[in-house]
Order: C-alpha cells, then structure tokens, then sequence
C-alpha cells in the first residue's frame, strides 16, 4: 500500500495570487483594448464628423423660428 502524497501548505495563497493576478491584468487590459477601440474611436469620430460642418448660428435660427428660447422673440413676430 502506498502513501498519499503530502498536499502543498506553504506558499499556496501566494503561488495561486500570483496566477490569478496576472489573469487579471490580461483580462483587464484586454478590455480597456476593447473598449478603445470599440468604443471611445468611433465617438470620436461621430463628435468630429457632426462637427465638421455644424453651424451653430443656423441651429439657433431654427429653434429660435420654433419658439423655443423664452428670451428670444421669433423674427416673424
């Protein structure tokens, strides 16, 4: 009859932190991968297209024909 083997005590918690914190940091930078490119690149675009060719005195105009400004009387009246 053969014996177990004795099971691993010292240095356990250190050796499966160690596993699990380099895990970690590849699953953590993995996503902030994601989501830069996912994510933050395209809003960046969509916000420097609009705004490419935005006129800002045009918008006003509209909302103010629409009567939306309490301050602003519409030209028309």
């Amino acid at each position: 009859m053969s014996l177990l083997p004795k099971p691993q005590m010292r240095g356990l918690l250190a050796k499966r932190l160690r596993f699990h914190i380099v895990g970690a940091m590849i699953t953590s930078l993995g996503c902030a991968v994601l989501y830069k490119y996912g994510v933050a690149e395209p809003r960046k675009r969509a916000y420097a297209d609009f705004y490419k060719d935005y006129d800002s005195m045009k918008d006003f105009e509209a909302m103010r024909e629409a009567g939306v400004f309490e301050s602003v009387q519409p030209k028309n009246s």
